[in-house]
């Protein structure tokens, strides 16, 4: 039997208040250094729209902040067979709107996720592998696999539950708007102003315990130095993202304080799997600017190359001034799955030279590598580093920097040749698996972020024994042959990890998550310790 740590989920809130509402209600103003693109909770698997969804809606299965299930919309679940996971729902739970939170509207919503038009990172791998729900009684789930399934509670961290009744024909454009923004969190949608805002009152019903911010407006701030400025202005509260050329200022500023933490965000470069060795990739030419009439990226022995030629002690000790850690795989150590003996490729110029010659480009060749310019920590600068490294080795780069609104769109078609992107992951092999290495398919869910097209036969069968493994130990064994076989065959090259940093006047404390979710619901003032 599996069953969740506790009964009830007791917020920070309510050990810090009793669960009464401060005083003296308060305003917080938040700025955020990435843009919300929808409030749609299942259009785009997206950190900032994840952070946002998490204000407005609940999960069944909730998160702490260190990526640990606790309990949420159920307040225990287990396994009555191998192929069958009962949840129980929480009593006495009701929707901005005031409908009642019952088993239905969890049907409803694990039905709608592969069903919304147009998403570019679809949630539908969280319910592919179940084959049918059951309504035991309105408080009483069970979910029927077809095979053992040891990740369904892992996989309702990620799944914020909608109102059969609200949302039966709801669009993403009616959330987006606001007035479909109804959930059980804490927190109600007042006003969305797309790329700009989001105003919010608080929830006095909220389940968890109320917030001691009546109102708090969520201000996308994507220009680094505007961000800093505004907060020591006062303008702002409390920011994300904290600009490293501001840290070691903002340490020592006696007005703010500080939290961060060693985040699960791995910043890394997707490569062109998609065009076969014979084939073109659009953004690669030979030192002409002529089409190379074949795709180098498809030889391993230049995916190499690629990873050896990056310094990444120089990128995370200068660029990153310490705030990340050089990374050859997609979790940090401690973490289930990870591999002791993945280490971050060493610099090596000299080597990848010679592989690239060994692959049949003594000369190399020219590439672009796209990069948003406003979505991770020094993303462009990372990039620009990046290209003047495999300059360096023959491989002649242009950099280019978007909005991360262009960047992502058209990484989500497959235009480009190489880009930087990050993955923010939870705490288990299985997630940047499935979403970013595995097999793109509808039918598993699988592959929603995978915008390189990597396709690996024989790890996706692994991915497949891993995903219904009921031992945890036989799990994690199988998952750390499958990263590794990963990290082997290059699928991506990893740069580093993120140090996860926020900053905030000196009247507010903040609970750091590894994560990286940038919430209200976990700011509170600091007189309530």
């Amino acid at each position: 039997m599996v069953r969740a740590a506790g009964i009830a989920a007791i917020s920070a809130w309510a050990l810090a208040s009793g669960g009464a509402v401060a005083q003296t209600p308060t305003t917080l103003t938040m700025g955020v250094g990435s843009p919300v693109t929808s409030l749609d909770p299942h259009y785009h698997q997206l950190s900032p729209n994840n952070a946002v969804s998490d204000m407005i809606f609940s999960k069944l299965v909730e998160t702490d902040e260190k990526a640990r299930n606790v309990p949420g919309l159920a307040t225990e679940w287990r396994s009555v067979s191998p192929t069958v996971w009962e949840f129980k729902l929480r009593p006495n739970v009701r929707f901005h709107n005031g409908s009642a939170f019952t088993a239905e509207d969890v049907v409803f919503t694990l039905q709608r996720l592969p069903n919304v038009p147009n998403s570019p990172s679809s949630f539908a791998a969280y319910s592919r592998p179940i084959v049918r729900m059951e309504i035991v009684d309105p408080l009483t789930i069970r979910f029927h696999t077809a095979n053992p399934y040891p990740l369904l509670p892992l996989d309702m961290t990620n799944v914020r539950i909608l109102d059969a009744q609200t949302h039966a024909n709801a669009t993403t454009e009616g959330f987006n708007s606001g007035q479909l923004a109804i959930g059980t969190g804490p927190f109600r949608v007042v006003q969305h102003r797309s790329g700009d805002r989001i105003e919010f009152e608080r929830n006095n019903e909220y389940f968890e315990g109320v917030s001691p911010f009546e109102r708090v407006s969520y201000r996308m701030v994507t220009n680094d130095a505007a961000r800093t400025a505004a907060l020591l202005a006062g303008d702002l509260d409390f920011i994300d993202q904290v600009p490293t050329t501001d840290l070691a200022r903002l340490r020592n500023d006696q007005r703010l304080n500080i939290s961060e933490t060693v985040g699960l965000r791995l910043i890394f470069l997707g490569l062109d799997h998609l065009r076969a060795a014979n084939e073109n990739s659009p953004l690669i030419t030979d030192n002409d600017g002529r089409p190379l009439g074949r795709n180098p990226l498809k030889d391993v022995r230049v995916r190499r190359a690629l990873s050896m030629a990056i310094d990444r002690n120089a990128i995370t000790s200068r660029l990153m001034e310490g705030a990340a850690t050089p990374a050859g795989q997609f979790l940090p150590p401690g973490t289930f799955s990870h591999v002791p003996d993945v280490q971050a490729p060493a610099y090596d110029p000299d080597a990848a030279r010679r592989l690239l010659t060994e692959a049949g480009y003594p000369n190399g060749f020219r590439i672009q590598l796209n990069s948003p310019n406003d979505r991770y920590i020094n993303d462009a600068r990372i990039a620009q580093a990046v290209g003047q490294m495999w300059t360096r080795v023959g491989v002649r780069t242009g950099v280019e920097a978007q909005t991360w609104a262009t960047f992502v769109g058209r990484a989500g078609r497959q235009e480009y040749s190489a880009f930087l992107i990050g993955w923010g992951s939870n705490p288990d092999g299985s997630h940047p698996m499935r979403n970013i290495i595995g097999t793109v398919s509808r039918e598993k869910g699988w592959g929603a972020s995978n915008r390189g097209r990597y396709s690996n036969p024989e790890l996706d069968a692994l991915l497949d024994q891993a995903l219904i493994e009921l031992d945890e130990k036989k799990r994690e064994e199988l998952l750390i042959r499958i990263q590794r076989m990963a990290a082997e065959d290059v699928a991506v090259i990893p740069l580093h990890i993120q140090t996860n940093i926020w900053a905030m006047r000196r009247g507010l404390t903040h609970l750091a998550r590894v994560d990286e979710l940038t919430r209200a619901q976990d700011v509170r003032p600091a007189t309530m310790r």
